[in-house]
């Protein structure tokens, strides 16, 4: 069966096989970070959590982890409009509390540490918003996500299939 469009007339490009199932030859690993995920999360607004993860994965083009947590963030709350303007959040900084843009720069900072390292300023704004525990939190839920995104950019997993959770 061929994916077509909404109109049923043109057809999608294939979709490609993952090159590799790693949670499969690595179940261990998976399984940690499976409760990494868990323990970074603890404390954390599930529909912040969501657009730190969503972000993150933008960012590293993670197509796997955009198309799960874009469906989480749905489930918690989220709206469509908040989703599609977070690439673009610096233009749309009024679609979002202070509070979450302090973890957006924040989650772009840590995600892309070529540019250098996490800025005072930055850290700063964050730590105005989150206190030493939540802030720890999401710091680790920043680098859960980023973990996550390498798995599924280098196993190149395909997106499209994820069904989300319910968020309590």
């Amino acid at each position: 069966m061929t994916n077509t469009d909404t109109t049923g007339t043109l057809p999608f490009a294939a979709e490609e096989p993952a090159r590799m199932e790693w949670a499969k030859h690595a179940p261990e690993v998976y399984k940690a970070m499976v409760r990494l995920d868990v323990a970074a999360r603890q404390g954390l607004d599930p529909r912040l959590a969501e657009l730190v993860k969503i972000r993150a994965s933008q960012l590293n083009h993670c197509a796997f982890c955009l198309d799960m947590h874009s469906k989480d963030a749905l489930a918690a709350g989220e709206s469509v409009e908040r989703i599609v303007q977070l690439t673009a959040w610096e233009e749309s900084r009024h679609f979002y509390t202070e509070k979450e843009i302090a973890a957006i720069e924040l989650t772009e900072a840590v995600t892309v540490l070529t540019e250098g390292f996490v800025p005072d300023e930055v850290y700063e704004r964050a730590a105005k918003h989150f206190d030493e525990a939540e802030l720890s939190q999401l710091i680790a839920a920043i680098a859960v996500i980023n973990a996550w995104n390498r798995f599924g950019v280098t196993c190149r997993m395909t997106p499209g299939h994820y069904q989300p959770v319910q968020h309590h």
